[in-house]
């Protein structure tokens, strides 16, 4: 009998050892996201010629984006490869993978020692760590949704919550860093102290993995081929549901990332506080993201998705024109602190909605494509929408209107996977 078809009895330690080992991956992969994200200046200083700071940090982004286009690519192939073998095995592999990549960058030598090999180095860095970090998802929640077929919300809002602590802590990386150390040493060796961290997490993550157990199986959970060829031929409507359920969360998100240097830049506020409302903010997701699970479980998902999406789509072009009107870090980090909240509300129970629209022999692969392809669309172009929109309206609250956009189309997929899926 395989390790996928071993049924096991759950027990209070062995489903908190699942929470970890489920969580800890995904948090490695936003920590790497979000520090690579705040060292980009400096990235861009040490691997990439010339004496431009500007096309230097141009071309740091345009690495950083990379990884946004292979992580579809390796939310299919690392997906299949959960539904066919099992979800920890996928595991054990998307971690290993993600350090490989952590530690390329972080003992990559500059430009001025080893040339063009040195961006090339980056870029296949960031490749590995893309690649990784596709299937990461759909395993994961996978993995934590079975654990407890009555506690799905609890469970899979840990998927999420881990996002905000690992924002928490590429922030306070960050503002440390800066803080403590010059420019120069910054750009000499500071910036790789966060990834070097990332390098001891890794390890941990593999030990907790590597000695968990696979979720109890259930025959519909049976190992089956060409799960991808199933999920494009037969499961298209499942797509169209999870990806459309993350839209609002997913833009909302990067909307958050950027109200700092969108109040650094436009509104001349300090930039060390203006990363400590983004540490608030991730603090909020953190702690806020379970206890909405749980609720979830008692009184209803979709309902409270709803609620928490509408409230986002009618709020936010008011929260835009307080924090415009009346620029401070006050209204900054309520403004902030208001829809980390709605954040969490929403997306509490968001990774348990979208694995429910697909059967569990083809679950992580659908999962990891739909969040794959719509964080790639939604997310990783929201900041160049936003900033288009300003500069074509003239107006720094036209940002809000793409978000009330996006809340309507997550509504209209809630509500289809309510009345055709029969979620609640």
């Amino acid at each position: 009998m395989s390790e996928r078809t071993v049924a096991r009895p759950r027990t209070p330690s062995s489903t908190r050892r699942a929470i970890a080992a489920a969580t800890i991956g995904n948090a490695l992969e936003w920590f790497d996201l979000g520090v690579y994200a705040l060292m980009a200046a400096y990235i861009g200083k040490t691997f990439f010629p010339g004496g431009n700071a500007a096309v230097q940090l141009v071309q740091a982004y345009a690495v950083f984006g990379i990884t946004f286009l292979v992580r579809p690519l390796g939310g299919l192939v690392l997906g299949a490869y959960a539904d066919r073998f099992g979800r920890k095995k996928a595991l054990v592999l998307t971690i290993w993978l993600m350090v490989a990549g952590t530690f390329l960058l972080a003992v990559m030598p500059s430009y001025a020692t080893i040339g063009f090999l040195a961006p090339v180095g980056v870029i296949v860095a960031r490749l590995i760590q893309g690649f990784a970090a596709g299937g990461e998802f759909g395993a994961a929640t996978s993995f934590l949704i079975e654990q407890d077929d009555r506690r799905k919300g609890f469970l899979g809002s840990f998927q999420f919550a881990s996002q905000g602590f690992a924002t928490l802590m590429s922030a306070g990386f960050a503002a440390g860093l800066t803080a403590s150390l010059s420019a120069d040493a910054m750009t000499s060796w500071g910036w790789r102290i966060p990834f070097v961290f990332g390098l001891l997490v890794g390890p941990v993550g593999y030990y907790i993995r590597r000695h968990v157990d696979e979720p109890e199986a259930t025959k519909e959970d049976q190992p089956k081929s060409a799960p991808v060829r199933t999920l494009f031929r037969f499961q298209w409507g499942g797509l169209l549901i999870a990806g459309g359920a993350l839209v609002v969360s997913t833009s909302l998100n990067f909307i958050l990332q950027s109200l700092p240097t969108f109040a650094i830049k436009n509104l001349g506020l300090d930039d060390s506080l203006s990363f400590v409302a983004l540490m608030i903010t991730a603090a909020i997701l953190t702690v806020v993201t379970p206890i909405v699970g749980l609720l979830t479980d008692r009184h209803g998902r979709i309902r409270i998705m709803i609620g928490a999406a509408a409230v986002i789509g009618a709020g936010v072009v008011p929260l835009y024109l307080w924090v415009t009107t009346s620029p401070s870090f006050l209204t900054l980090t309520i403004t902030m602190t208001i829809l980390g909240l709605l954040k969490a509300t929403y997306f509490g129970a968001l990774p348990s909605v979208m694995a429910d629209v697909f059967p569990a022999h083809t679950r992580a692969t659908g999962l990891s494509f739909a969040y794959n392809a719509t964080v790639g669309i939604f997310g990783g172009f929201t900041p160049t929408i936003a900033t288009a929109m300003i500069a074509a309206t003239g107006s720094p609250v036209s940002p809000g209107y793409y978000l009330l956009a996006t809340a309507s189309l997550s509504i209209v997929a809630l509500v289809a996977a309510n009345r055709r899926r029969g979620i609640r």
